[in-house]
């Protein structure tokens, strides 16, 4: 073999191979090395065993993911493959099998919990990718409005209509060379998800005779599904919002025989049954029936309610990673235009630009023709009118036009789903790259780093609507209609609204026209996010705030009752006190697991601890989208997990950075040593010169 691993400064790592086959080896191995514990991870959460080692708190993903089906529909999906890309899947799991016990030997985390490294099939990149995105489409929302349209009518199913919770967005754009400085396009932005320790986008190049890629890799996924740089053609993508998931009220009965039947439109047919065992470490090991209807895998079997879920995947036996190697040996727009025809999931908005002029703003991905009802709500398997009917083809397009911005807003997608996030990040970036010209690479950071809240407005208009408040309010109140609406981390009148908000969000709550949702349906609880009424009511807090069910004299009634209450003992310090970063890990942090940078200790807890991460700009709504749940906590569990600039005019100048670092050990020096540069909006440089990068010895891949 004739795999070369190189290193820049920050510890990224550069592949070079004698071929596509060779190199998806070498990126396997080295991800394994430096990301062992979270391959292995991501590898028990999409085969539903992560409780076997994380113990009891970890059985509810385990039960949904067992009954989703999702490994299942893995190796459906690989079977499907045509042979090069199977065959290119293949030897990237075999690298990651190659590498995983060194890795492993590097990560104390798999003697913390007794797991040994495990053996990758070649269909776990696929089970990894379908269970980091089967809840993109956030087919729980229809779970939530099912809920709300019960208690409190028909007519109020779509009113906290928004970007919810639990649901991932992003900002993109691209700007076409009449407004850069080079004359050349550039593609930059930042994928919101949430933070996880280590990150869950890894920078990584791949070199071979064929190409040579700059981009953002996704752990235990061969190639750069969402964002990257071939040298002549650059890529991004953010969600579409798109709705390609449904959900089936079922009504089963059990045969003399002890089989399972489902009523269909058609009458009563044959469920496929079957049971599985979770072990538990430290517990009982749990029993799971797994049902599958003609409609879907069941993945609510409660005493209320019987529910199955269809999603792509699952019926068409595709995921579209046949797109992954067609971008690597892309080389201009039309090229990436065609790789993506065959993308299935998740459904995406997706820009590219190319050296010769070329600019591409698209959708891509699978969203099945159906009825109205199904994409709002959960319906009836026994009814007839909620089969799927093919799928939405060709999928939407347009022009680039000077600049096109994606942001999760209605636009481009909005025919295939129904809630989108606010307008207002799109519009923002709208206007600030239209407002001048000459842009360059480095500029992009003032565009990722704005924190301009538009989404205050509604209650700054109520709050300067309020008669006959005390001095205390008043000056409160002072304060806040002369604020900038800047969420800096350094504003106390960032703080202080973000209070004055919080309060609204949990009055409001408790008001008995919403009240009545406060109770959950019986639902498994990895549905609870979607669930919970408090983040319902933050999330939509403009729409309820300017309508709705709640009384507009009680509206206000809530405000000044909010604002009364922070006026007595309003936050002294800074937005970024509590509003801090909150990363997710699999293990509680030990001793040698601290966030650099800003100099205290880790708490031993999953990273939520106030005192220990930095705080932060941005939030929710800001182009700087670091959300907080209002109402619940000031602590930011999302944000920009990576963030980008790919300049078309050379690519040695486009831009990177993600919020820890290269490596998931601990210890490791470049496990945490991106963070300081991301907390201040920085960007590191793409180094594309070998002479500029540092080779390990061939001895050094496995025992790195």
């Amino acid at each position: 073999m004739s795999i070369e691993v190189y290193r820049d400064t920050w510890g990224i790592p550069h592949l070079r191979a004698a071929d596509a086959l060779e190199l998806s080896y070498a990126q396997g191995r080295t991800t394994a090395l430096d990301r062992a514990w979270q391959l292995e991870v991501e590898r028990h959460r999409a085969q539903g065993t992560t409780a076997a080692f994380l113990g009891a708190e970890a059985v509810d993903w385990d039960v949904f993911a067992r009954r989703a089906r999702l490994a299942d529909t893995a190796r459906r999906c690989f079977d499907a493959l045509d042979e090069p890309t199977r065959s290119w899947v293949c030897a990237y799991v075999d690298g990651v099998n190659a590498g995983l016990a060194a890795g492993a030997r590097r990560s104390p985390e798999f003697s913390a919990t007794g797991l040994a490294p495990g053996r990758w099939e070649p269909w776990t990149p696929l089970a990894v990718w379908l269970s980091t995105h089967i809840l993109f489409a956030g087919f729980p929302t229809k779970l939530w409005r099912d809920h709300v349209a019960r208690r409190l009518g028909e007519e109020h199913a779509e009113l906290f209509a928004t970007d919810a919770p639990g649901t991932t967005g992003s900002n993109g754009w691209l700007v076409t060379g009449d407004r850069t400085a080079t004359g050349a396009a550039i593609i930059a932005g930042d994928p919101h998800r949430f933070i996880e320790a280590p990150g869950v986008y890894q920078q990584i190049r791949l070199a071979c005779p064929e190409f040579d890629v700059v981009g953002l890799a996704v752990p235990g996924v061969p190639g750069l599904a969402h964002f990257g740089h071939t040298g002549s053609v650059a890529w991004a993508i953010t969600n579409a919002m798109a709705d390609y998931q449904d959900l089936y009220r079922e009504r089963l009965r059990r045969t003399d025989d002890g089989a399972v039947e489902a009523l269909g439109p058609d009458g009563w047919t044959p469920a496929r049954a079957h049971t599985e065992t979770i072990e538990v470490k430290g517990g009982e090991p749990v029993e799971v029936e797994v049902v599958e209807t003609a409609r879907g895998p069941v993945v609510i079997d409660g005493p209320d309610d019987v529910i199955s879920l269809r999603y792509p995947p699952r019926v068409t036996r595709e995921l579209g990673f046949a797109t992954l190697p067609a971008l690597l040996a892309a080389r201009t727009v039309a090229d990436v235009d065609r790789a993506f025809d065959h993308w299935v999931e998740p459904v995406n908005v997706l820009q590219a630009a190319d050296t010769e002029g070329g600019t591409l703003h698209r959708v891509a991905g699978h969203v099945p023709q159906r009825g109205r009802d199904n994409r709002l709500r959960v319906v009836p398997a026994w009814e007839p009118g909620h089969e799927w009917h093919g799928a939405h083809d060709p999928m939407p397009r347009e022009p680039v036009d000077d600049v096109a911005v994606m942001a999760n807003a209605r636009g481009l997608a909005s025919p295939l789903g129904v809630e989108f996030a606010p307008p207002h990040r799109a519009n923002r970036i709208a206007q600030l790259l239209t407002g001048r010209k000459g842009w360059t690479a480095p500029d992009m950071a003032d565009v990722h780093t704005d924190t301009h809240l538009a989404s205050a407005r509604p209650l700054l208009t109520l709050l300067a609507a309020l008669p006959d408040l005390g001095l205390e309010a008043r000056e409160v109140r002072d304060r806040l209609l002369c604020w900038n609406r800047r969420m800096s981390a350094d504003s106390t009148d960032a703080a202080l609204f973000a209070a004055v908000r919080g309060a609204v969000v949990r009055r409001l709550a408790q008001h008995p026209a919403l009240a009545v949702l406060a109770e959950p349906p019986a639902y498994p609880a990895v549905f609870r996010p979607w669930l919970a009424l408090v983040p319902r009511v933050a999330y939509a807090l403009e729409t309820l705030l300017t309508g709705g069910p709640v009384p507009e004299a009680d509206r206000l009634a809530a405000v000044r009752g909010a604002l009364e209450e922070v006026a007595a003992a309003p936050p002294t310090e800074p937005w970024g006190t509590t509003h801090r970063l909150a990363p997710w890990a699999a293990l509680p942090d030990g001793d040698e697991d601290r966030a650099e940078g800003d100099g205290a200790d880790a708490d031993g807890g999953h990273g939520y601890g106030a005192g220990v991460w930095p705080g932060l700009d941005g939030d929710h709504d800001c182009v700087l989208s670091t959300s907080s749940v209002p109402g619940v906590t000031d602590l930011s569990l999302r944000g920009p997990a990576a963030r980008y600039v790919w300049d078309l005019a050379r690519r040695e100048d486009s831009l990177w950075v993600v919020p820890l670092g290269a490596s998931g050990v601990p210890g490791d020096p470049h496990r945490r040593d991106q963070l300081p540069l991301w907390l201040r909006g920085g960007l590191a440089p793409v180094i594309t010169d070998w002479n500029q990068l540092t080779e390990e010895p061939e001895d050094h891949h496995d025992h790195h």
